[in-house]
């Protein structure tokens, strides 16, 4: 994830030594948990292959409880409670107040059509650090993807409720080639419900977002629609406005933030690349965790074909930390032993070698992301050797 608002308001305050861990380093993650796998909408893009039914060998909500106490022995400090529709779970709000009181931030992941009026009290009484609603375009395109006629008018209710109840809200899209166009319209959209945080995720090829690989943006939309969130975080910044621009599953972001600030801030460029380089890119398996609605544990939410263990059986200390599989392992090596243009790429130890799921998805694990955006010239691979005719 990069967080775009934050590097840049970082450049404007006095450089101080980093108390972040080394790229690599061990750290307790950031927790995505996948509380149950019904949902009401059946997105064309899902990671987690959801629908509107009951799934089985789901965790109890006593077995959810221990494990949040698991988790906070084992360092966790910020969860994002996730589905499904987390709404659907009866006992998440019983859940997210034993993750407060044991301390921990809690974020609500939802699509929205379930906040209304009937539960906004209940929502707001959970102090939820931050609640992230889905909306994947305009209200035609949103509908389409979502499969569920109305919801995006519901998706938007829900944001004006949350932020009439002073919730902090994000609005978050997964970039297509059908939506691309529509990201400025949708920004705008943004402030006119002083929603604080917009997340863009690049699509990954996970559940059904596999099968839908080729509604990925094209890579040339793609950095249209980066560079667009650069320019509004910018503008927030120099107005005082308090927002957040995010972008997620393409670290390769980094690189052309780096860009950015090059060509508009040129005095700042050296900061800011070490602070990204400090940063590391990629934290699958690393600064990120996840757990579904079984209890196996995975290196991130798109890496449901892969368990690291399951925490009915093992504490996530043991799993995670002590005796991790090997995959994670791999995962963690700074910069990871990455094959094709990734291999020779100068800016790997800032990206990581960006989201293994895509390289996994286009056969090779450990080849080269067929989602980065950036070119060869960018990346530094040299021309390819012509031989003089003459010597032909």
């Amino acid at each position: 994830m990069l967080r775009i608002s934050h590097y840049l308001r970082s450049l404007d305050k006095p450089e101080e030594p980093s108390r972040s861990p080394a790229a690599g380093t061990p750290r307790p993650p950031v927790v995505i948990w996948n509380l149950l796998r019904r949902c009401n909408l059946t997105c064309k893009h899902c990671y987690s292959t959801s629908a509107d039914s009951a799934f089985r060998d789901e965790l109890p909500t006593a077995e959810i409880l221990r494990v949040i106490d698991d988790l906070h022995t084992a360092g966790v400090r910020v969860m994002i409670l996730s589905g499904g529709e987390p709404l659907l779970h009866p006992d998440l709000f019983e859940i997210a107040a034993h993750a407060r009181a044991s301390g921990m931030l809690v974020a609500l992941s939802s699509n929205g059509t379930l906040i209304g009026p009937q539960n906004i009290q209940r929502i707001v009484d959970a102090r939820f650090d931050y609640v992230g609603i889905s909306l994947d375009g305009l209200r035609e395109t949103h509908d389409r993807f979502r499969q569920l006629a109305g919801s995006f008018d519901s998706a938007l209710g829900a944001m004006r409720l949350c932020r009439e109840a002073g919730i902090r809200v994000g609005m978050r899209t997964t970039l297509t080639e059908e939506n691309a166009s529509q990201l400025p319209a949708l920004l705008d959209m943004m402030r006119e419900l002083d929603v604080q945080k917009f997340y863009l995720s690049h699509l990954n090829y996970s559940g059904r977002g596999r099968r839908s690989r080729k509604l990925d943006a094209h890579h040339q939309r793609a950095r249209e629609a980066v560079e667009l969130l650069f320019a509004r975080a910018d503008e927030d910044i120099r107005a005082g406005r308090d927002s957040d621009f995010v972008t997620g599953n393409n670290d390769a972001d980094a690189v052309l933030l780096l860009g950015w600030v090059e060509r508009h801030r040129p005095w700042q460029r050296a900061g800011l690349e070490r602070m990204l380089r400090q940063w590391g890119g990629n934290a699958s398996g690393a600064g990120i965790a996840n757990i579904d609605n079984t209890g196996e544990v995975h290196p991130d939410t798109y890496w449901w074909h892969h368990s690291v263990g399951n925490v009915r059986h093992r504490r996530f200390a043991e799993l995670w930390f002590e005796q991790p599989d090997p995959l994670l392992l791999q995962l963690r090596q700074h910069p990871r032993p990455v094959g094709g243009r990734c291999s020779t790429c100068r800016w790997l130890d800032i990206c990581n070698g960006n989201t293994r799921t895509r390289a996994w998805a286009g056969g090779d694990l450990w080849g080269e992301d067929p989602g980065c955006h950036l070119t060869d010239a960018e990346i530094g691979m040299s021309e390819p050797q012509r031989i003089p005719l003459e010597a032909v």
